[in-house]
């Protein structure tokens, strides 16, 4: 049938426009939770029953917003943050776009109390099928209060892609850890089904700014992590990032925030994995907490409805910025004999070799491009750049134990195929036709990564450590689907330093642990003692296997999901415990 164009209604306006910015309860307390901080709230109480599904409430000592604004505050892109398109330009707000509170209130029944700070009145709007507005005094101290009930009520299609109430909930949770984290100046509490889960108090100085830090990510990480700042011109980073002997196998430690939002960027992405390359392993992650500020006129947030992703004006002369930050952060740090790292001053380590330790860096370039590639150095991430910067090492400078087999090209997984019998005994050298394993019998090792390999067609390249990962692979994977994995109890148990998460994850998936030939008990609540692991794996780093493990269990976040991604787990564990080069 044809018809002709004609204006939606408001309602179905703010429910499509819901659709972009309230996509789960994580996204509802993400958006009120900026408004308070715009408020200037010095605190911050978040209540949520079963997930955040069935009710939240966000309760801060903001400026309020006046009685003549309540109904003002629902209408769709009214908003106090911009006036015109040249403060659209210089956005220093979290919020600007008005549309929070209208595509909340069109999916859900939400009430709205505040106190302007120069009343001595209160005042409460509440939404009533979604549309009608009903204005009332209310008894209120200070600040604002909203209550979001039954999210998704009217919109069945969207509350049954809901995720259980604990997925629901972590979500929501990650939310507050990454504003948290964003202003250390702000008190903010939050329960679930009214039971106190998080109390993070105000933070002034970089101890109690670590003490918060350690309490969202867990000890482990501030203690492996290395506090920066650097400034050039306008643009300041500063910061902890986490020494390569804390690599995840995830990316699920990694908070960025650019002027005080926290974003996703493929630039600032690409520059810390840039600086990262030469002191991690393939596959493995960093872990980081950084702040970026610049001009807000530099950076453009209009870009996504969910205010995520930003786009940078000059993202080239960011991106080297940040990559000779971290880089030069990384460089600094030194190699004890005893495994620990100490910070050593960077001019003396230049005085020390009679060079910069940081290739292709001059600090009075500045974020001048001309300057920094002058000498016909390629851009970071070209090939021409990487091999320079593997050659350009100093004495002293901190570089992984398998830096220098990176600088090899990708690893072939051509022979997978045949690892499960290449395990066999040798034979003689005039082994008969027809009798040769699959990829013959080794006859030399080459760089200590390569197998030089007899068979009948000829000579065979094996990537032992890919090999051996095969072979592992296989055999935890028949264990498990057999006999099961036999375990070794430990001698001396392993104390492990985790998040509160990773640690009740521990305890609700202790069977999978259990299938996979370990023991883990949790000794306090950030704590954990593995007390057995599997005997394939008795010469593996044991904590570092279960950091991982974790890792994988949290991201995955439902026993259904885990069940589906369990190879992927066995893969990890196969990796950690393979033979690694010159061996």
């Amino acid at each position: 049938m044809t018809r002709r164009i004609q204006a939606m209604p408001t309602q179905l306006v703010n429910q499509i426009a819901a659709g972009e910015v309230v996509e789960r309860p994580a996204s509802v307390v993400k958006e009120l939770l900026e408004n308070s901080l715009d408020a200037q709230a010095s605190k911050i109480e978040i209540d949520v029953e079963q997930g955040g599904v069935k009710f939240i409430r966000i309760r801060d000592n903001g400026h309020g917003i006046h009685k003549d604004d309540l109904v003002l505050s629902l209408s769709p892109h009214a908003t106090s943050k911009i006036r015109n398109i040249e403060e659209l330009e210089h956005v220093s707000s979290l919020g600007f776009r008005g549309e929070a509170l209208p595509s909340i209130a069109s999916v859900s029944h939400l009430r709205v109390k505040s106190k302007w700070q120069q009343s001595d009145e209160a005042w409460q709007i509440q939404v009533v099928n979604s549309e009608d507005f009903d204005i009332s005094p209310v008894a209120l101290n200070e600040g604002t209060v909203i209550e979001v009930r039954d999210l998704f009520f009217n919109v069945p299609a969207r509350r049954k892609f809901l995720r259980t109430e604990r997925t629901e909930f972590g979500y929501l949770d990650d939310v507050i850890k990454k504003i948290a984290l964003s202003r250390f100046d702000v008190d903010i509490t939050l329960r679930h089904n009214q039971k106190p889960v998080r109390q993070l108090r105000a933070a002034t100085d970089r101890l109690q700014q670590e003490k918060r830090i350690a309490e969202v990510f867990g000890p482990a990480f501030i203690e492996q992590a290395l506090h920066m700042d650097f400034a050039i011109d306008d643009l300041r980073l500063w910061g902890w990032v986490g020494l390569p002997t804390f690599s995840r196998s995830q990316a699920d430690m990694q908070y960025f925030y650019v002027n005080g939002r926290v974003v996703r960027d493929k630039v600032v992405t690409h520059a810390i994995r840039q600086a990262y390359q030469d002191v991690l392993f393939h596959g493995r992650h960093p872990a980081y907490i950084l702040f970026l500020e610049m001009d807000a006129s530099a950076v453009d947030v209009n870009a996504h409805p969910g205010k995520h992703e930003v786009r940078f004006r000059q993202s080239r002369a960011v991106h080297d910025f940040l990559f000779r930050a971290i880089h030069k952060s990384l460089a600094e740090t030194r190699p004890c004999n005893d495994g620990t790292h100490n910070i050593s001053h960077f001019s003396e380590l230049e005085a020390s070799t009679g060079h910069s330790a940081v290739p292709g860096f001059n600090q009075a370039a500045g974020l001048s491009e001309q300057n920094a590639w002058a000498q016909g150095s390629s851009a970071p991430g070209s090939s021409t750049y990487g091999s320079h910067r593997h050659g350009a090492y100093p004495p002293g400078v901190i570089r992984s134990q398998g830096a220098l087999s990176l600088a090899v090209a990708e690893q072939s997984r051509a022979y997978q195929s045949l690892y499960a019998e290449s395990d066999t005994a040798h034979g003689e050298y005039d082994q008969p036709p027809g009798e040769f394993p699959p990829l013959g019998y080794a006859r030399a090792q080459l760089q200590g990564v390569y197998v030089l390999a007899e068979n009948e067609q000829g000579m065979v390249l094996v990537d032992m450590h890919a090999a051996h990962e095969r072979i592992t692979y296989e055999r935890l994977t028949q264990a498990r689907t057999g006999v099961g994995i036999a375990a070794q109890p430990l001698l001396v148990p392993v104390a492990l330093a985790v998040s509160e998460k990773e640690a009740g994850c521990a305890e609700e998936y202790s069977h999978i642990f259990s299938d996979l030939g370990f023991e883990l008990d949790r000794t306090a609540p950030e704590a954990l003692r593995i007390r057995q692991i599997p005997v394939i794996l008795a010469n593996a780093d044991a904590e570092l296997l279960v950091r991982d493990v974790l890792s994988d269990l949290v991201r995955h976040g439902s026993s259904t999901r885990i069940d589906e991604a369990m190879n992927a787990v066995l893969s990890t564990m196969a990796c950690h415990g393979t033979i690694r080069a010159n061996r």
